[in-house]
């Protein structure tokens, strides 16, 4: 089955940089005397009207510099609110030392492997091909200054985390650096810092945890309510402290590369296999099509439509083939094979055998493996997949994709309200809206069909406008003549774990900020080059 992994190769592009280099000074040095950057004596800049001398930066993962599924010692300083912290430092600006809570951990953690081994970050592997752990580091406490701490964000919070004590008893990322484990909150840290100036982005975890498990627990989700009374509480402290600040939207979560990079007809066979895969499966084809012919009056409990007989019904040939999928959301067939059994159509040794097909079909172009399929499809005596449906948790189905986006849409129409709200309550633009869907759009490539489709926009027709004007339908970003991809190839913006950005995808976010603090406040601070940043790395 090891051309169920060729999908991979089509992250790699033929003209890419690669290197067998595992570290990020020697690539970066490397980067630096390929492509050498124009010489800027002193710059300098000016912060407009508003006050950068102490930026905090409130976030999850993202904004903590968390990549390649793990939060480490380069990643943190390659994060959009370190590179802010930086250009907030030029000449001019006014900003102040720019304090993280690091990590001190080349590596850092992402797991457990074999034999207890202490995982931590992923590189591209090309002998795989795809992302592979290197050995990592426990967490230790943060033995810095907690009082001069500039980015109080956390890997894992949900918006609805920020102002709950009892975070640093169930997120250690967060217990390292709290000012007082079990009392004190990511709020009111953040608050004690006196900050002048914030950046605010949170809420992808309050629907990406319910899309990155595969859809199986939709209690994942944080329900409107919650989700409204934390960003109102959070941003009204905030806002009356005096400092201002910008709040971001979030992105369109389905469109990651951790949804993308496994697709749904992987299964690359053989005219043979094919046809061994299709003999095996006969019995399964044979049972739903006996449901279709059932005589009245069982045919109403008991039968199915031709209709639902097409959509299960499991068929291979020589190619691309779809992934043999569960999907909870269609009717169990468990009662149904039970009274084929009762009413001796079937033995209890084919009874048994239809057991993992209860809730069983192909995918469709609508259905998103996740990232983590690859390392079981086509696995095991009988292929997952395949020859047996791969489980719920490795397939974000089409039903769970709208609920995915659904709540995305939702979210991202409260934070537009709330952050009206408060101004109004001000009389002034005491916050700055940050829209990311425009640049996703233009990123991802996508046409205006697709920007309908996954609600993008906050609902008004300027908005809508804005990302459907970005959206040209051609893959990638353009930059300083550069095309940078949506994926995680060495010319990627996002890192090996196919969900947070890579230190050039930091790069842009920080510069979209940017760009919004010249508009609201008449900032002059250059961009931070996206291009000297490094992307991942490749062994």
């Amino acid at each position: 089955m090891k051309n169920l992994k060729l999908y991979l190769f089509a992250l790699l592009a033929s003209g890419a940089l690669m290197t067998s280099c595992d570290e990020e000074e020697t690539l970066v040095e490397q980067r630096k005397a390929d492509n050498p950057l124009p010489v800027v004596t002193d710059p300098s800049g000016t912060n407009g009207s508003v006050t950068l001398t102490k930026y905090v930066s409130i976030g999850n993962s993202i904004t903590a510099g968390y990549m390649d599924g793990a939060l480490y010692t380069n990643g943190q300083a390659h994060s959009f609110a370190n590179f802010l912290g930086t250009q907030f430092q030029i000449s001019g600006v006014g900003g102040a030392s720019f304090n993280q809570p690091d990590i001190n951990s080349p590596n850092g953690y992402s797991g457990i492997g074999p034999n207890n081994t202490i995982l931590g970050r992923y590189v591209l592997d090309l002998s795989i091909p795809g992302p592979r752990p290197l050995a990592g580091e426990v967490p230790t406490a943060y033995a810095g200054n907690k009082a001069q701490l500039n980015n109080f964000a956390v890997p894992g919070m949900r918006i609805v985390d920020i102002n709950d004590p009892a975070l640093a008893g169930s997120n250690p990322l967060y217990a390292r650096f709290a000012s007082s484990p079990g009392t004190s909150t990511v709020l009111s840290d953040a608050l004690a810092a006196s900050p002048t100036f914030y950046t605010y982005w949170l809420g992808n975890n309050d629907a990406l945890g319910y899309a990155v498990g595969g859809g199986v627990n939709e209690a994942a989700i944080t329900s409107q309510g919650n989700f409204q009374n934390a960003l109102a509480g959070s941003l009204s402290q905030l806002a009356g402290t005096g400092a201002k600040g910008v709040v971001m939207t979030l992105p369109p979560l389905v469109l990651l590369p951790y949804f993308r990079a496994v697709k749904w007809n992987v299964a690359a066979l053989d005219a043979a296999t094919a046809e061994q895969l299709n003999t095996a499966l006969q019995g399964v084809n044979a049972a739903l099509f006996g449901l279709t012919q059932l005589p009245a009056p069982f045919n109403t409990v008991y039968g199915i439509s031709e209709a639902e007989y097409n959509k299960r019904k499991i068929a291979y040939a020589a190619g691309p083939n779809p992934i043999l999928m569960h999907d909870k959301d269609l009717a169990d067939l468990g009662p149904n094979f039970d009274f084929l059994l009762a009413s001796q159509q079937i033995t209890a040794a084919q009874r048994q055998a239809l057991e993992p097909y209860r809730q069983s079909r192909p995918a469709t172009s609508s259905d998103l493996p996740v990232l983590t399929a690859a390392t079981v499809i086509g696995t095991g005596a009988a292929p997952i997949g395949l020859a047996v449906p791969i489980a719920d948790k490795y397939v974000l189905s089409a039903n769970e994709v709208v609920k995915t986006v659904t709540a995305r849409a939702t979210f991202n129409q409260i934070i537009k309200g709330v952050v009206a709200q408060i101004n109004e309550g001000a009389g002034a633009t005491v916050i700055t809206l940050v829209d990311v869907q425009p640049k996703f759009a233009d990123l991802f490539g996508l046409n205006n069909a697709l920007v309908t489709q996954l609600a993008l926009g906050l609902g008004d027709p300027d908005s809508i406008a804005a990302v459907k004007a970005e959206a040209d339908g051609v893959l990638g970003i353009k930059v300083n003549g550069t095309n940078l991809a949506p994926d995680f190839s060495p010319n990627g913006v996002f890192s090996t774990d196919g969900i947070h950005p890579n230190p050039r995808g930091h790069a842009i976010i920080a510069n979209l900020i940017l760009s919004a603090m010249r508009t609201a406040y008449g900032v002059e601070i250059p961009d931070v080059d996206v291009l000297a940043q490094r992307g991942i790395l490749v062994q």
